[in-house]
Order: C-alpha cells, then sequence, then structure tokens
C-alpha cells in the first residue's frame, strides 16, 4: 500500500443559487475526504459567484478500498446572521481515485482545474464549483 498527499486547490463557484433575498451571500465550502475535513475561508459579498482560491491537503492510502472512498465531498455553504444555522447552497463530489492511482504509478500526477456540477438535494443544478488537484506520492 502506498501513501502520499492529495491537494485540493479550490479555486471558485459559478452560478451559485441565491440563499439572500436582500444582500449578497457569503459562502464557505466544507471539504470532506473520509473521515479528513477542512472548511474554507469566507468569501464575503461574492455573492453568487465566490473567489477563494485556497489549498487544502488530505493524506490518502492507494489502494484505500471500495471505490466510495475515493470520493471528494464539497459542500457550499452561505453564513446566516439571522437564522441559528448556515444553508446548504449545494453539494459536489469528485472521484480522485484516477488521479491518485497514476500519482502512485508515476510520482505525482494533477488535473488543473475543472468545473464541477453543484447539485441541490433534489438533485437539480445548482451551479458550477472549480478545482484542482494535485497527488504526490509519498518519498
Amino acid at each position: 500500500m502506498a501513501g502520499g498527499v492529495l491537494e485540493v486547490t479550490l479555486v471558485e463557484a459559478q452560478g451559485l443559487k441565491n440563499m439572500d433575498f436582500f444582500v449578497k451571500m457569503n459562502t464557505y465550502v466544507v471539504i470532506q475526504y473520509g473521515n479528513q475535513k477542512h472548511t474554507s475561508n469566507v468569501a464575503k459579498g461574492s455573492g453568487t459567484k465566490p473567489i477563494w482560491n485556497e489549498k487544502f491537503t488530505f493524506n490518502v492510502e492507494y489502494p484505500g478500498g471500495e471505490d466510495h472512498k475515493y470520493m471528494l465531498w464539497f459542500r457550499i455553504m452561505d453564513t446566516q446572521k439571522l437564522l441559528d444555522h448556515d444553508v446548504v447552497v449545494g453539494e459536489s463530489k469528485v472521484y480522485v481515485k484516477d488521479v491518485i492511482a497514476l500519482g502512485t504509478e508515476r510520482g505525482k500526477a494533477e488535473l488543473r482545474s475543472a468545473k464541477h456540477r453543484v447539485v441541490l438535494q433534489d438533485k437539480t443544478y445548482a451551479g458550477e464549483i472549480s478545482v484542482a488537484l494535485t497527488f504526490t506520492l509519498n518519498s
């Protein structure tokens, strides 16, 4: 079994459904890989086109089990001051097994920034999120 680091660059989102009616949304993203979780900074007042440009790292084992374990989950949230909880703007998931397998073989593999669909809980389209991925094998 090989181990490495999956670096996720959270770039931006576009076309998100506006959850605030009177002001622009203040969005952030919760990124999860297995039991590892990171939260981005809040893109204050960015509305439906937030920009983050942040990097996060996850420790990865390959092979690591069933295919569903190679899923990166992105949950876009909107901060709500009037409610006692934040609101889910949408979710996206990215299958990363191929980039991890290639990186394990070559030592490093990357996927340039690409757009991924964001959906609501009822699976309706809710915009796009752009992320880039790099997997580096531990030496």
